[in-house]
């Protein structure tokens, strides 16, 4: 049985609902940095190809849901604030998105939603902050439905329900309900893996892997000229783009068998491969587009050549957008502090950048 079905069978269940109910859920979960690209999707948020991503520590979406539940409420209704302002555009995307949701929450459509996030670091500009988000907000509704049902929450069934339902606002989202290293989408190098859910494979990398750094360089805070949504799109006429999936599948099976042998070459050939594969296929889109910035080849020329005279194993990868991720062992950190700041600090937009590592996931907001 699929995800799809149990969740729909789920719902039918009866008897959960009193007439009338209140109450208050909040959740931080963290953006992810993709190792192995996912770019080109299918209908109903499905990957043309599996992926495989770090979560990150500090970069973080907090989201507060306050909700009234009416039997007597004829649709749903949303207010959305960002960082304390009312974001109606965003409110739309949610309204779209809840509706889709009522197949497995149906007591969607009797609530009325006051929403409150918050980011640790600039939305939209290629750092995953649609993943945080909807990770947040999967997390928010999966525990009100199962306060609803009396279940307990924090079970691995409830991760992989709350993964379901964030990858159904945004793919990448998926992955951000894990810890450590994450995978989504079938494969079958990765047993249990699924178009569905994601799943965490932490427990097969080899301990040099573990806490990795991740400097994220903030070299533009702008919103992307395009948004994730186009550019997936754009991969259904791009010439490239079934070559692409198989390169991406066997990029795939050979990084796991790198971090499970602690193989740090073939991870950063791997691993800055696909950051030029993601944006080559931009530029060789129609219309093609470009992300990357002056700054951003700026940047990868300085750390490649550091990587040459200090002997270091360390490497850059890219998300959708103009930012640099600078990653490297745990052992690298205090030369790779002394690199950003002597360096790559001036490069960035106001100085700006946000030393991260790999995280452990999303954690439960408690009620103060």
């Amino acid at each position: 049985m699929s995800y799809k079905q149990k969740y729909l069978e789920q719902a039918l269940i009866p008897g959960i609902f009193k007439n009338e109910f209140s109450g208050s859920v909040a959740w931080q979960c963290p953006s992810n940095i993709a190792l192995i690209k996912y770019w080109g999707k299918q209908p109903n948020q499905i990957p043309m190809n599996a992926s495989l991503s770090m979560t990150l520590e500090k970069a973080v979406t907090k989201t507060e849901i306050a909700y009234n539940y009416s039997e007597s409420r004829e649709k749903i209704n949303i207010d959305y604030y960002f960082h304390g302002q009312r974001k109606k555009v965003f409110e739309k995307r949610l309204l779209d998105y809840f509706k889709d949701l009522t197949e497995y929450f149906p007591f969607l459509d009797k609530l009325e939603l006051f929403i409150r996030s918050d980011n640790s670091f600039p939305h939209s500009t290629g750092i995953a902050s649609s993943a945080s988000a909807f990770g947040a907000i999967a997390l928010c509704l999966t525990e009100i439905e199962y306060h609803l049902k009396g279940e307990s929450v924090g079970t691995a069934e409830f991760y992989n329900k709350a993964s379901f339902i964030a990858r159904l606002g945004s793919g990448s989202a998926s992955r951000s309900i894990f810890g450590g290293l994450v995978e989504w989408g079938r494969h079958e190098s990765v047993k249990g893996s699924t178009d569905e859910t994601a799943i965490q494979v932490s427990k097969i990398i080899h301990p040099y892997f573990k806490n990795f750094q991740d400097f994220i360089l903030i070299l533009d805070k702008g919103k992307k000229d395009i948004s994730s949504a186009d550019g997936h799109n754009l991969m259904n006429s791009n010439p490239y783009a079934s070559t692409r999936f198989q390169q991406a599948h066997s990029n795939l099976n050979e990084l796991i068998h790198a971090i499970q042998r602690g193989n740090m070459e073939k991870f950063i050939n791997i691993v800055e491969a696909e950051a030029m594969n993601l944006h080559a296929m931009m530029m060789t889109s129609s219309p093609g587009y470009m992300l990357m910035k002056p700054g951003t080849v700026e940047v990868i020329e300085k750390i490649k050549r550091f990587r040459t005279k200090s002997e270091m194993p360390v490497c850059y990868t890219l998300d959708a957008g103009a930012n640099v991720h600078f990653l490297g062992p745990q052992s690298c950190k205090p030369v790779m502090v002394d690199f950003v700041e002597n360096e790559l600090k001036s490069c960035c937009f106001d100085g700006d950048y946000i030393q991260d590592r790999m995280g452990n996931g999303p954690e439960k907001i408690k009620d103060e």
